[in-house]
């Protein structure tokens, strides 16, 4: 068992974007990592470094986060912060998905949510602190066309993380939810398009619609444009390390100003906007 002064992270999908670099920053500020991914293989890097412990984990599979957990616990005696960092993105007309990617859209960004959470808490209760960071997205907030299933993936993260902060407080338990916009991770790249149910005669139509997301992906507008990944890992560790606070929501620097024009533009008009860029010319 490792010191157990050194306090200790487990972080889910750390093959890559997010993750990786919240590893790294987790590391390079001399806390004891668990870095899970559900094929280790893909960063053996990760194994080279001290004071971090790579484990196997689909956020699906509650025996291997179980395990997970268990091993954590074994290998440095508590967890002190938990970054749920998991998950994938699905975009298209929703009419043309199939019911398996619907659910598995859900299972993977929501209920994976929900299970790393609850196999954590016991051992946050047992310590009466702890800090829980799930890191959502400005389409949790703002749901853009053609992202209806990862934007209600994301949203509910969120509601759910809103109503556990009540609950959670007393137990000396802190969430936080990390909302990035968008940054150069390859996740545009990774986005898995529907097609499980798809249909002849909206092909035209979700061709446009996929050629207009693509490259809204690829090139955000001015002046949103690309932000810094590691931004987003520096936030996820001040929510891990900051005092105790009424503040629940945290958003990335890039997704600051799409906030702010959603506190002061009127509806109609964000829509508009949405309409102008991402939809077919009328």
């Amino acid at each position: 068992m490792k010191q157990p002064s050194r306090p200790t992270v487990l972080i889910t999908g750390s093959s890559s974007g997010f993750g990786l670099l919240s590893v790294h920053k987790f590391h390079q500020q001399g806390w004891n990592v668990i870095a899970t991914l559900r094929s280790p293989e893909k960063a053996p890097e990760l194994t080279e470094l001290e004071n971090v412990l790579v484990l196997p984990l689909n956020v699906t599979n509650r025996d291997q986060i179980e395990s997970a957990v268990n091993q954590a616990v074994q290998h440095f005696g508590r967890i002190d912060a938990l970054v749920n960092n998991a998950g994938y993105g699905t975009a298209g007309l929703l009419e043309e998905a199939s019911e398996e990617e619907v659910r598995s859209q859900m299972e993977t960004n929501f209920f994976g949510v929900v299970n790393m959470i609850q196999a954590v808490l016991p051992v946050m209760r047992e310590q009466q602190s702890g800090t829980i960071i799930n890191v959502t997205s400005m389409a949790g907030s703002i749901a853009p066309p053609l992202l209806s299933l990862y934007s209600a993936s994301k949203f509910a993260v969120e509601g759910l993380s809103e109503s556990l902060s009540y609950e959670l407080k007393p137990l000396g338990i802190s969430i936080k939810t990390v909302a990035p916009g968008a940054f150069k991770t390859g996740f545009g790249n990774a986005v898995n398009f529907l097609s499980g149910n798809a249909k002849p005669e909206l092909s035209e139509y979700s061709s446009t619609l996929k050629s207009n997301i693509a490259s809204a992906m690829a090139s955000p507008p001015k002046p949103f444009g690309f932000g810094d990944p590691r931004e987003v890992a520096d936030l996820i560790y001040k929510c891990a390390t900051e005092k105790p606070s009424g503040t629940l929501h945290y958003v990335g620097k890039d997704a600051r100003l799409i906030a702010r024009l959603r506190r002061l533009l009127p509806y109609r008009v964000i829509r508009r906007m949405m309409e102008k860029s991402l939809m077919p010319s009328q």
